[in-house]
């Protein structure tokens, strides 16, 4: 089910409604209550993956259960070992099968044997990526004795498979979420009034800037030979408001959909394009991911405590690992080593956190430094995300030498350059200025426009929700879905 379709419209009052009027008073039905609409919601995409969802937890549930009983280190990591072995092992299975069996075959292939397997049609299950990941951090708390297991099943299938977050995230720590399972909410109205903001914002993200920056995306990556140095530029802006708008309207819409049923969620991108540095940029982009890879692999690997070889050695890992993560293509694997690339010059110098406050904090724009440095950011950042949206390697690369060309310094043209298609680009511009006005805010609009008369903040807040209605209608799927 699509945040952004029909039937979360309807889904989501009725699950609502249930669960303050009706279930308010029993913490157990509200919790079942989670847990069926949960279900509904992954299994009005293909119910058939909902068994998968259900073993991966029973799986969890139990190897927690047992950890707790047990005080033998080899047993413990028996136990540990069996929950990464299943949950990895399912994780692989659908979504890295058919890439290590198409390496394998090219692999001898190049030594003259040719090798004739056939292919699997897998079906990829949307959101394994994400709980996976979730249940997996479970687990691993419960070993390291950082969180006591739960022993209601109830509950704990709540945490798993918590529907706001469920297929595209944040991925959340079962230390963060899973104790507010066991807390009775209390319906508060600001907070409900706070999520619906998030949602208005992200609803605005994802259909009018994401969905439309889509249009002009896939047309010239798809036709990148057709296009000029100039054009395949605008298309890899476009990509980059498209992913952010996409993925970051996303985690919005979770977010004040958990506020509306008295839960927090963990922030998961805060405003990552005005970053002066890839450091800061990766401490502001797709938060739960990044701190899962450090707190899960970076740290166990030694972190930056080691010597030279160790932090290279790491960094790679890390980043090559979180590339990998996203996808089964190289093109994912060569975007992450090169922001591994772009890291290792700031951790060498012990310059990787220079930048933690906000940027131009107090002040309503950047000094001329600042604004250099996110310059040469987002242009490293616009250039590695061709390698993300990229069809393989060799698309990227001739997408990149089509760049630097003699074409550059040509007009921009394209198919989907149409007047009405254009209409996009104020709403993009305007977006951008929000955004920058309400970076100190937990999303842009959570502060902006409080302190505004009443005529003028509800004319803003009609003004993004007439933005939606009007560019809605073209039903594209969230990108991470495919994560």
């Amino acid at each position: 089910m699509l945040f952004n379709s029909i039937d979360f419209a309807i889904f989501l009052p009725i699950v609502f409604i249930l669960y303050w009027f009706v279930l308010n008073k029993n913490l157990k039905l509200q919790n079942i209550l989670i847990v069926a609409a949960s279900y509904l919601f992954y299994g009005w995409w293909d119910w058939r993956f909902l068994f998968l969802i259900l073993f991966s937890t029973i799986v969890d549930y139990y190897i927690g259960i047992n950890l707790s009983k047990e005080n033998k280190p080899r047993k413990r990591k028996i136990l540990l070992w069996i929950s990464i072995i299943v949950n990895l092992g399912f994780l692989g299975f659908f979504k890295y099968f058919n890439f290590f069996l198409d390496n394998f075959i090219t692999a001898f292939s190049f030594f003259g044997k040719d090798i004739k397997i056939g292919m699997l049609n897998i079906v990829l299950p949307v959101g394994i990526s994400f709980y996976t990941f979730q249940t997996l951090s479970y687990t691993i708390d419960v070993y390291r004795k950082k969180l006591k297991p739960t022993s209601d099943f109830i509950t704990f299938a709540a945490f798993v498979s918590f529907f706001p977050q469920l297929v595209a995230g944040p991925i959340e720590r079962a230390t963060h979420l899973l104790p507010q399972f066991y807390k009775k909410r209390v319906f508060e109205y600001q907070k409900a009034v706070d999520g619906m903001r998030q949602i208005l914002w992200g609803l605005f993200k994802k259909i009018v800037i994401a969905d439309n920056c889509a249009l002009f995306a896939n047309d010239i990556f798809n036709n990148s030979g057709d296009y000029s140095g100039s054009t395949l530029v605008l298309g890899a802006l476009f990509f980059t408001f498209q992913i952010y708008g996409d993925f970051s309207g996303y985690s919005d819409i979770a977010i004040g959909t958990s506020r509306l049923f008295g839960f927090d969620l963990m922030k998961n991108f805060s405003f990552p394009y005005f970053s002066r540095d890839i450091a800061e940029f990766w401490r502001r982009w797709h938060i739960s991911l990044s701190t899962w890879f450090r707190d899960y692999l970076y740290i166990p690997l030694g972190g930056s405590r080691g010597g030279l070889g160790m932090k290279i050695r790491n960094t790679f890992i890390i980043f090559i690992v979180s590339g990998f993560w996203h996808g089964s293509n190289w093109t994912f694997i060569i975007w992450g080593a090169l922001n591994a690339i772009y890291f290792l010059p700031l951790l060498l110098t012990n310059n990787n956190r220079n930048n933690l406050e906000t940027i131009a904090k107090g002040r309503l724009l950047p000094n001329l430094r600042e604004f250099i440095a996110v310059g040469i950011t987002f242009t490293l950042t616009v250039f590695a995300w061709i390698f993300f949206r990229a069809k393989n390697v060799t698309h990227a690369f001739n997408y990149i030498s089509s760049i630097f060309s003699e074409s550059i310094f040509t007009l921009p043209k394209a198919e989907s350059f149409t007047t009405l298609n254009l209409l996009v680009l104020p709403c993009i511009f305007g977006f951008y200025i929000i955004e920058w006005l309400g970076r100190d805010g937990e999303f842009a609009i959570s502060k902006l426009g409080l302190n505004w008369k009443r005529p003028l903040r509800y004319a803003f807040y009609y003004a993004i929700l007439i933005a939606v209605f009007i560019f809605n209608g073209k039903d594209q799927e969230f990108i991470y879905f495919q994560f």
